[in-house]
């Protein structure tokens, strides 16, 4: 995933298709005219300049998939995702679309203090979800040390919390995560290490926060979930940002996105 919170995939294909109609008109016109003569008359410089265009509209797509979606102007909001393609719903606090959105469901998981987690430890809170275990010895110590980043930004604001799942369960333990919690400066209430049913934390990773962002791919029940992306929920279990947990520009994002929800929340109290 890029810097952008949503991959444009269909954006990506039609790019590779246009590339692929490029190659097609280069080769055409080298096997028509070898010397490759320019001339403001010729069918050559015509196909040229046609080829020209099309490697435009390939960089114009290709810059575009890469860009993170932009809000309606005037307003600072974040979109709210429904399904594993990430497509962004833009939507006002008033909107009564906002009764079809996706919402995270309960669960129950316990964390590295041996205390219960469910959606009730989160209730009028944001949080930033993720899945590693304390053995990855790949990508999770990257994650660790940016989510370590996000508790510092935030670790006098009581409204924003962090939940790492573990993918191993079977293996990290209770005491398991609370050494490695200690060894990572984990603070206690703030962010949680958690585990559980191996089912449950799967079930909760592919089908409630669509953490692998597989665009509707099913995967096998038993097949491991391993993935570097950060997922932001709302203070009413709404997801309202998907992100690159090995990338500091997507880290910043997730800082800003952060703020922007922090005022949401306070408008509605507010209000």
């Amino acid at each position: 995933m890029d810097e952008k919170v949503v991959f444009n995939r269909a954006g990506e294909k039609m790019a590779k298709s246009i590339t692929t109609m490029w190659s097609k008109t280069t080769k055409s016109m080298a096997s028509r005219d070898r010397r490759f003569v320019i001339n403001w008359k010729t069918k050559n410089f015509q196909s040229l300049k046609n080829s020209a265009a099309l490697i435009f509209i390939v960089l114009l797509i290709v810059c575009c998939s890469n860009q993170r979606p932009t809000a309606p102007e005037g307003h600072e909001i974040l979109p709210y995702y429904n399904e594993a393609s990430f497509t962004p719903n833009w939507l006002d606090e008033q909107d009564p679309e906002l009764e079809n959105i996706h919402t995270i469901r309960d669960f129950l998981l316990v964390n590295q203090d041996g205390q219960s987690v469910s959606q009730s430890t989160f209730r009028g809170k944001l949080y930033i979800t993720d899945f590693f275990f304390t053995t990855c010895p790949g990508i999770c110590p990257k994650m660790t040390a940016n989510l370590s980043i996000l508790q510092d930004t935030f670790r006098h604001e009581d409204k924003v919390l962090l939940l790492s799942h573990s993918v191993t369960p079977e293996k990290d333990s209770v005491a398991v995560l609370k050494r490695y919690a200690e060894g990572h400066g984990v603070i206690s209430g703030k962010w949680h290490l958690v585990t559980g049913g191996r089912q449950d934390i799967y079930q909760l990773g592919r089908h409630e926060y669509f953490v692998e962002e597989d665009l509707g791919l099913e995967r096998d029940a038993d097949e491991f979930l391993h993935t570097e992306n950060f997922v932001l929920v709302d203070h009413q279990s709404r997801i309202r940002g998907i992100y690159n947990g090995l990338k500091s520009n997507s880290i910043n994002q997730l800082i800003s996105d952060v703020r922007i929800l922090l005022k949401e929340i306070q408008e509605s109290t507010d209000g």
